[in-house]
């Protein structure tokens, strides 16, 4: 049975709803209720509102899909909490969020695991059922479905730097008063409080001291101030291959991806060999969980969707989608892997991979970001003579 068949009660209510004339999407009465069988709304990362993605599925069901793209996790999440739960079907996150954020306050809700589960089997090693990040924090609830992955450290040009070299001197790259000047910043305010938290030589995902704040704040002047631009990926890729920059935070196979494939493969991303973290790891991995929102009037296509993108040509799909390529987890299935050529593995480090994520804690949430992310933006400002 599907997850969301409507029951009679459903019906009712639905029907009661549409009587009171409520909106749901924008619609009014009779056509509220209709539309959910008719449409689907993707809040996500990019990738997933590709074309090549939702064309198929858009052309299988004949629906309506609408894919908004954001790129930063807590302004998607208090999008749901100001109340677009009633817009969105599904929502396309960082791995915390599901499990600590959105399940407790209610923004999204389970998903079938007799269904799903048995495709984590299909998975890479480390995402077999009950893979952490997708279930509840009991253990119970299944939350979504594991897809993007990777490291995201920083990236160098190897012409430049070695990549023995990045690995061995890590975040202390950014610690050589030599290398003022010769490295760029990617404007990514999550991901840059975690990095100069990493340079200032502490874990970022614990409350700080006093003295850590103060670390902290020495850190991100620094970094600021001797960061020859501040921009995009796309700028600070142009970056590496023209010469004009070294290196660049924060960044990863994500970041790296598009320079590579357009033939720069001495563009790489790197994951430092020591770090702050209590085990010794030194970079942070990412994965992406999508889930179900909590919608009161929720598309009957949600869960079919998720299910779609689990076949090995989609999730192909999913990794090479147009702008940036990933790993995905489905790659673990023999299926999926053989449809990646030697190029595109290239594109996407498949050669270090493994290591590359033993040597990363996995992305979390900070307890103290609010006040990290105002020192670190009066920081930039300062630097920027703003």
């Amino acid at each position: 049975m599907s997850y969301f068949k409507q029951t009679r009660r459903d019906f009712l209510k639905h029907s009661a709803l549409a009587a009171g004339g409520l909106a749901a999407g924008g619609l009014t009465g009779l056509g509220a209720a209709s539309a959910r069988s008719n449409e689907l709304n993707i809040l996500c990362w990019e990738g997933y509102n590709s074309a090549q993605v939702l064309d198929p599925f858009r052309s299988e069901h004949g629906i309506t899909i609408r894919a908004e793209s954001l790129t930063n996790d807590p302004t998607m999440i208090n999008r749901l909490r100001a109340g677009e739960t009633n817009v969105w079907d599904l929502i396309n996150v960082n791995n915390p969020w599901a499990r600590k954020i959105m399940y407790p306050e209610g923004l999204i809700k389970p998903i079938d695991r007799a269904r799903f589960e048995p495709y984590f089997d299909k998975m890479l090693p480390e995402f077999k059922a009950p893979y952490k990040w997708a279930m509840d924090e009991k253990g119970e609830q299944l939350l979504g479905m594991a897809q993007r992955f990777g490291p995201f450290s920083y990236v160098v040009n190897t012409d430049k730097i070695s990549r023995a070299t990045a690995e061995d001197q890590g975040w202390d790259l950014w610690n050589d008063p030599a290398n003022a000047g010769k490295y760029g910043v990617q404007a990514s305010d999550d991901w840059n409080v975690f990095d100069i938290c990493c340079i200032a030589g502490f874990d970022p995902f614990k409350e700080h001291s006093d003295e850590e704040v103060a670390k902290f704040t020495e850190t991100a002047a620094k970094v600021f101030k001797g960061a020859k631009m501040v921009s995009d990926l796309a700028t600070l890729n142009q970056g590496l291959v023209s010469g004009e920059i070294d290196f660049y935070l924060t960044g990863g196979t994500y970041t790296a991806s598009p320079a590579r494939a357009d033939g720069a493969l001495n563009i790489r991303a790197i994951t430092p060999l020591r770090g702050p973290f209590a085990d010794g790891k030194a970079g942070i991995s990412w994965i992406e969980i999508t889930s179900v929102v909590n919608n009161p009037d929720i598309s009957t296509h949600a869960e079919n969707f998720l299910e779609y993108v689990q076949s090995p040509e989609m999730s192909h799909t999913v990794a090479f989608a147009e702008g940036t390529f990933n790993p995905v987890t489905q790659m673990g299935n023999k299926a999926c892997f053989d449809l990646f050529t030697k190029e595109e593995l290239d594109i996407i480090q498949w050669d270090s991979l493994e290591e590359e994520m033993a040597r990363c804690v996995e992305y979390d949430i900070v307890p103290d970001y609010d006040k990290l992310l105002d020192i670190m933006t009066a920081a930039k400002r300062e630097a920027s003579g703003g």
